[in-house]
């Protein structure tokens, strides 16, 4: 592995950002340490979709251009943070050495987030769109000063309970922050982000690509291929219930019930959508600290056969939370940054492959969301705007379009690092068309 803190690319590789909120969080941690140590020959990118032959004439940028940076409320350093992650069997032993320039290099570029749980009026002296105009700052600064031809917001923080008033929740300050800067927009998690209904004319005007919302990495992966069976078998499914055991930073945001009910949003829209109606039942997710980074995932489904005989299917589904997500978040940044470089704006409904919540209009089952992923692959390759576009204006921000200058989208000047907040938070999507389900999942951590 290369001792420098960056590692070099052909010259004709514009590189591209991925700004992500909870930068120092178990899955933006393994996101940055994996990227490395594939881009580095070190391991296989196993679980990366866009590795695969469908995918390799997209124009999607290489992994070694792909430049870390973001926004966390935690002061635990990435190397530290891999290091622990390592002790736990999350990432295998000897990676964070390996990467360790990598890792060092990324967290120079990670500036506080806000505001902090319990922070009242925006935090200490700052409102709404004074968080916003901080953290675009911050956005617009690393595409300068490290040169990039673009970049991708991606929120992989805790999840956060959705707002029970009119107030911005963190994941829509960052949501909005993204925009601002002219950059293209992912949401791994269910917490609301643009998902806001104060967002909607921002999201539409933007002039930029998004995707959400809610990582599909587990149970509810395994839900959206089971139900299209059930439905397609003729079988009448009666209930479906399910249990998640995990620890970490997730298990701990996810014991708010609050929080816990955002996070359940989604893995009963899957049902709904692919079975046509929500069988009865519900999913309890319970906090288990000594499971650390690792999860299980339980499910019962009581259905009936022909003549009305009684049958269950039972699935355990035992994983890495952080390795199973980590992959996507290379996926959906790579796209989203194609995305953008080939002019496409607005909510990118073919990603809905990755995600329980997905923007726009598309199918819910796997089989057919991964055939629209297939297609976007190629409208990627083939059209969708100017090849030789890299998104970058003259002035330094990305992306195009009015970059947001409805409410909360005008797009003052940068601000200086001391105007900073403290704090961090999660981060939303939100498809033009308005508001369409609960939020909810990552935060410092996710």
């Amino acid at each position: 592995m290369s001792a420098e803190p960056s590692r070099p690319t052909p010259s004709t590789a514009p590189r591209f950002g991925v700004w992500l909120i909870g930068a120092r969080g178990s899955v933006a941690t393994t996101a940055i340490a994996g990227c490395a140590a594939v881009a580095g020959g070190l391991h296989p990118p196993t679980g990366m979709i866009t590795e695969t032959p469908d995918f390799a004439s997209c124009g999607l940028p290489p992994l070694s251009s792909l430049v870390f940076g973001g926004h966390d409320t935690v002061d635990c350093p990435l190397p530290k943070r891999a290091e622990h992650l390592a002790a736990g069997g999350v990432l295998p032993h000897g990676l964070p050495s390996a990467v360790h320039a990598e890792l060092v290099a990324a967290d120079r570029e990670i500036r506080p987030g806000g505001p902090l749980p319990g922070d009242t009026d925006g935090g200490p002296g700052r409102t709404d769109d004074a968080w916003i105009d901080a953290f675009a700052a911050d956005i617009r600064d690393f595409v300068r000063r490290q040169d990039l031809a673009g970049a991708v917001v991606v929120n992989v923080a805790s999840t956060e309970p959705a707002p029970a008033d009119g107030s911005l929740p963190p994941s829509s300050l960052y949501a909005a922050a993204a925009l601002r800067a002219g950059c293209a927009y992912v949401n791994f998690t269910p917490s609301t982000g643009l998902h806001h209904p104060a967002l909607t004319a921002l999201a539409a005007s933007a002039g930029v690509p998004y995707a959400g919302r809610d990582g599909k990495t587990g149970q509810t992966l395994l839900r959206s291929v089971l139900g299209p069976m059930f439905a397609q078998r003729a079988l009448a499914v009666r209930a479906w219930s399910g249990t998640n055991l995990l620890g970490g930073g997730d298990g701990a945001a996810l014991a708010d019930p609050a929080a816990a009910a955002a996070k359940n949003a989604g893995k009963e829209r899957v049902l709904t959508d692919t079975l046509g109606a929500a069988p009865e039942g519900e999913v309890h997710i319970d906090d288990v600290p000594a499971l650390g980074d690792w999860k299980t995932a339980w499910d019962h489904i009581a259905f009936d056969g022909f003549l009305g005989a009684r049958m269950v299917l039972q699935t355990t589904w035992q994983g890495c939370d952080s390795a199973l997500a980590a992959p996507l978040v290379l996926d959906l940044a790579r796209l989203a940054a194609r995305a953008q470089q080939r002019g496409l704006t607005g909510p990118l409904a073919e990603l809905g492959f990755y995600f329980k919540d997905p923007v726009g209009d598309g199918p819910a089952s796997l089989g057919e969301q991964y055939a629209e992923l297939k297609r976007f692959a190629g409208r990627l390759r083939d059209g969708g705007g100017d090849p030789g576009d890299t998104g970058v204006r003259a002035d330094g921000r990305t992306g195009g379009g009015a970059a947001g200058s409805e409410a909360y989208g005008t797009a003052p000047g940068d601000r200086a690092a001391e105007d900073r907040g403290p704090g961090d938070g999660a981060a939303g999507d939100r498809a033009a068309d308005g508001p369409r389900h609960g939020a909810g999942d990552s935060g410092g951590r996710r």
